[in-house]
């Protein structure tokens, strides 16, 4: 539940906040001055605070500059109530990290307007740096696993990017976009399990070494299954060697039964493997390897995502020029 702080010298209006708050259904801790609000914002840990400037004891610029002093204080939002409209005041606040003013009287929408705004916005601050350090990790176990190819360096980077450009034009969620992110930067996360010997061969595979290297998505699936905030890239990791007509692996799923996330990987995986040097190719032009994932449209890939794919490289020229 979400907690908030009130610190307000007047009982009836504190009490109202309180109540107003409260039938929102927020956790509300209320006193009715600086000082004993200050004390308790140790143990309560709030997720906003909301504070009177003009209190006894300590008032409203005292509990700001007391909460910005405790390491967990800096990032909490802090809402001024005030009968004081000066300039001054708000600029004094505002110096201290004041986020919001909200100047007596007031409706009780504008409270509650006023409160909700300042808790999304932390939130989503909070899920913005979360993903910024999930994605630091993950980008640097991806290139240790990738330093082992020679082959493929740069290859998780330029997968990122052209998965990202096809997921915004298929219109899903940003924490959709925030998944693919993952899952592509760790789609070949199994292939720690394969040998050096096979990832660098600079012949051809044979059958044994090709179910060697085929074993890496069930690897990788099996590495994320204990990270609970990976687990949704699993269909990444597991299902981006699938084929539209079923002849692909590790399940040799077909058509829509193959989860969008592997449908849409399997066509910028094949798209930068072509595109670039391989111990059992040269690279192609990219126009070559469009006319390629629009041959095996509804035998290796999805068609209508093969269609859009190759429709946003060509119109909206997002690949550079030969």
């Amino acid at each position: 539940m979400t907690k908030i702080l009130v610190a307000e010298d007047d009982n009836t209006l504190r009490t109202m906040i309180s109540l107003i708050l409260e039938m929102r259904g927020y956790e509300v801790f209320s006193y009715p001055n600086g000082r004993l609000a200050l004390n308790a914002f140790p143990t309560i840990a709030p997720d906003l605070v909301v504070s009177d400037i003009g209190m006894p004891v300590l008032d409203g610029f005292g509990l700001l500059a007391g909460v910005r002093n405790y390491s967990t204080g800096s990032v909490v939002p802090f809402l001024f109530l005030s009968a004081h409209s000066e300039q001054e005041d708000v600029n004094s606040a505002r110096r201290l990290g004041a986020d919001d003013f909200l100047f007596k009287p007031f409706a009780p929408d504008d409270l509650v307007d006023a409160v909700m705004t300042r808790i999304e916005r932390r939130r989503m601050a909070e899920i913005f740096d979360t993903h910024q350090a999930h994605l630091q990790t993950i980008t640097l176990l991806a290139n240790v696993i990738e330093a082992r190819d020679q082959y493929t360096r740069g290859h998780v980077e330029r997968v990122r990017e052209l998965a990202l450009g096809l997921g915004r034009a298929l219109l899903w969620s940003s924490s959709a976009l925030s998944v693919l992110e993952y899952g592509a930067l760790l789609h070949d996360i199994g292939k720690i399990v394969v040998p050096e010997s096979v990832l660098n061969k600079p012949s051809q595979l044979t059958r044994e070494e090709q179910k060697i290297i085929q074993k890496h998505t069930l690897a990788g699936a099996h590495i994320i299954d204990g990270v609970s905030h990976l687990r949704e890239a699993r269909p990444y990791i597991l299902y981006h060697h699938e084929k539209w007509n079923g002849m692909g692996y590790p399940e040799g799923l077909k058509g829509v039964s193959i989860p969008p996330e592997g449908r849409l990987l399997a066509i910028v995986d094949v798209f930068d493997a072509l595109t670039s040097d391989r111990p059992y190719h040269r690279s192609i032009a990219k126009q070559e390897a469009l006319l390629f994932l629009k041959r095996e449209s509804g035998k290796h890939f999805d068609p209508e995502m093969v269609e859009l794919f190759c429709k946003l490289a060509e119109e909206e020229r997002q690949l550079k020029p030969e």
